[in-house]
């Protein structure tokens, strides 16, 4: 990515790999909210484009080179530099000085060969495709607010919000014994989706706001202001309100006296920490159907097309293919 918009595809030399790493063919690409803010406005957050990047770090492929070689694997995107206090306590999530695919200087996964640490190569079971696989980091994220949420066997749950990671903390929900297990969306497909994932109810945002459904945990999944109002109207009182949205202005505003009077826990959402094993054994299982939230295929040479398609939210998860 050279500007906002303006995705090129070019030759350059493989890479060369270093001790404790591996090379990696990549094989697909899931395209995340996060890789669209870089796209559609050249950063997120405090982030902005200083040079070409590669974008991507939801990605599978096969090890070419290292221990793993002949191994499909899921790759997890974030490096961690192991020694800092949030890293030693386990909370490498926070690492102030983390690395991420496709994310500041760091490229990502849209690209052939990529070299990658070792330990951060997961090995994929029969059962789970290299699309698949690409999912299992919003899946993590999605097994991060979960974990976040400490949610009880048969709470209430509300998810504002039903993009592919969304719809991935319905199914969470789904399997943790939630219920009533409360989807509101503004899209149709996606509520219909909601449903197959999990839901035992869908609502429009009006409808929500209006009926206010009183859950013990709600989950905002969208990045807007309106659905971060609306979760907090969803919440029952002392009820714990978890933000992974990412606003596109970088900036969160919600009206404080209903948050205070409610005695409401907001926890905001920094990607995910130790969850592969488990996202793995959960695409497996077929408790999370990844595989059904891919509705949208690219090669790499059409990335730009694959972009501009998931901006406009028609389908659910738009992977890019490499050969």
């Amino acid at each position: 990515m050279y500007g906002v918009g303006d995705i090129r595809v070019a030759e350059e030399p493989e890479p060369p790999v270093e001790p404790g790493h591996s090379l990696v063919r990549t094989t697909a690409v899931g395209l995340c909210g996060s890789d669209l803010h870089w796209f559609a406005e050249g950063g997120i957050g405090d982030a902005v484009l200083r040079r070409p990047l590669v974008l991507g770090h939801e990605f599978a492929g096969v090890v070419e080179q290292g221990p793993l070689r002949g191994r499909r694997v899921a790759v997890d995107p974030a490096i961690p530099c192991g020694g800092c206090a949030r890293c030693v306590e386990g909370n490498p999530n926070l690492c102030p000085t983390i690395r991420f695919a496709g994310h500041g200087d760091t490229d990502g996964g849209l690209r052939e060969l990529v070299v990658w640490p070792d330990e951060l190569l997961h090995p994929l079971p029969d059962e789970v495709s290299d699309a698949g696989g690409a999912l299992l980091e919003p899946l993590g994220v999605a097994i991060h607010c979960f974990d976040l949420a400490k949610v009880r066997v048969g709470a209430s749950v509300a998810v504002i919000g039903c993009g592919p990671i969304g719809l991935m903390v319905l199914a969470l929900a789904r399997a943790a014994g939630a219920h009533p297990v409360i989807a509101v969306e503004p899209l149709e497909h996606r509520r219909t989706a909601a449903l197959a994932m999990g839901a035992t109810v869908t609502l429009g945002p009006t409808e929500a706001a209006d009926t206010q459904p009183d859950a013990d945990v709600v989950f905002e999944v969208a990045g807007t202001d309106e659905a971060v109002e609306l979760a907090l109207l969803a919440a029952r009182p002392g009820a714990r309100v978890v933000l992974a949205g990412i606003p596109e202005d970088d900036r969160t505003t919600f009206t404080a006296s209903v948050a205070r009077r409610k005695g409401l826990t907001l926890k905001l959402v920094r990607r995910m920490k130790h969850t592969y094993p488990r996202a793995i054994a959960l695409a497996r299982d077929n408790v999370v159907d990844v595989e059904s939230l891919v509705t949208d295929r690219y090669p790499l040479t059409e990335t730009a097309t694959a972009m501009a398609t998931a901006i406009r939210r028609t389908g659910l998860k738009t992977v890019v293919d490499l050969p």
